[in-house]
């Protein structure tokens, strides 16, 4: 653990970020920074998925939002980025593309599942549900989640949950969580430029369904 260097990158981060934000809000940005440092001090974030937290942040804060992150939402669920503006809540996961090496064989049905995890799983939880990404990554975003509850079909829905039940059986995903999932937007992060670009899920799925489908990504 390399507190000092840690410290030097959040800050810079932080700094490079200030200019978007109006002089009020950069004590709110500042707040997330110092809760990352402590966070790293208990060894519970490194600096990769730090940065990314903080460019999301500083939208956020641009915004009117007051954040917080890696906040527990339940007793094993804890969310990447958590904005609140008066009754409006906004949860941002981020994603990187990183599966644990026990998966090194099944990365892309493993990364697949854990994208329908994270929607399913987080957007009970908020008005507004985003996943975030580095410009450098695709998210395989199941087609199921552009559409109401009233327009899933319920034998798509079961295809869903038995992939998933191969990763996650403790807790499942739950059939009704599938159903009902919400999945707002997504996030663009140009980490060199300290940009997170917001676009809506049908667009993004519109720009990344050839790419997917030549390379046989089953959904």
């Amino acid at each position: 653990m390399d507190l000092e260097k840690f410290r030097d990158d959040v800050y810079d981060i932080t700094n490079r970020l200030t200019p978007q934000l109006q002089k009020d809000d950069v004590p709110k940005l500042n707040y997330v920074r110092q809760r990352l440092i402590d966070l790293y001090q208990q060894n519970l974030v490194k600096i990769n998925h730090s940065v990314l937290e903080l460019i999301c942040a500083a939208n956020l804060v641009a915004k009117g939002y007051t954040v917080d992150v890696e906040k527990q939402l339940a007793n094993s669920l804890v969310c990447d980025v958590y904005a609140k503006k008066g009754d409006s809540v906004i949860i941002i996961e981020i994603e990187t593309g990183f599966t644990p090496p026990e998966h090194a064989l099944d990365t892309i049905s493993y990364y697949v599942s854990r994208i329908v995890s994270k929607i399913s799983r987080y957007s009970k939880y908020c008005n507004e549900f985003s996943l975030a990404t580095p410009i450098i990554g695709i998210l395989p975003i199941h087609k199921l989640f552009l559409n109401p509850p009233t327009l899933r079909p319920e034998s798509e829905i079961r295809k869903i949950k038995t992939a998933c039940d191969v990763f996650y059986k403790n807790p499942p995903i739950e059939h009704d969580d599938i159903l009902n999932a919400r999945l707002n937007s997504i996030y663009l992060i140009n980490i060199d430029k300290g940009l997170a670009k917001e676009i809506d899920p049908v667009s993004y799925c519109k720009m990344t369904t050839s790419i997917l489908e030549k390379s046989e990504v089953d959904f």
